[in-house]
């Protein structure tokens, strides 16, 4: 499957950002999704996973009860609903997916999106 994130871009503190994850060459609805970021001099970290089969979610603690994962069948796209946002937000974003796996170890993915800058700055 090939993904395309976009959405990204300067957001202030306190604001609110939506990303997208387009997919093509399979359906999503097949596919379990992660969104996953690398903040500069940093290792790459799980923020969000939905999975196939029985659609359940799975959040980081930083951003559980701020960020929303979901799953447009339709539009065969994902999204990250980022809401209350820090600076510690600052990343590149990048989606995922696979069709074997149900997690949300980024190691556990076979697919990738190119990642979206999200700067959270005031």
């Amino acid at each position: 499957v090939q993904l395309q994130a976009s959405g990204g871009g300067l957001v202030h503190p306190g604001g609110s950002l939506r990303l997208s994850c387009a997919a093509s060459g399979s359906t999503l609805d097949a596919l379990t999704v992660g969104w996953f970021r690398q903040a500069p001099g940093k290792g790459r970290e799980e923020v969000a996973c939905l999975s196939i089969g029985d659609d359940s979610t799975h959040y980081s603690d930083s951003v559980k009860g701020r960020f929303t994962i979901s799953r447009d069948n339709a539009k065969n796209t994902s999204y990250l609903e980022m809401n209350s946002v820090k600076s510690e937000d600052t990343a590149i974003y990048y989606c995922a997916a696979d069709d074997q796996y149900w997690g949300c170890d980024p190691d556990l993915y076979d697919d990738w999106g190119q990642g979206t800058q999200v700067t959270v700055s005031s």
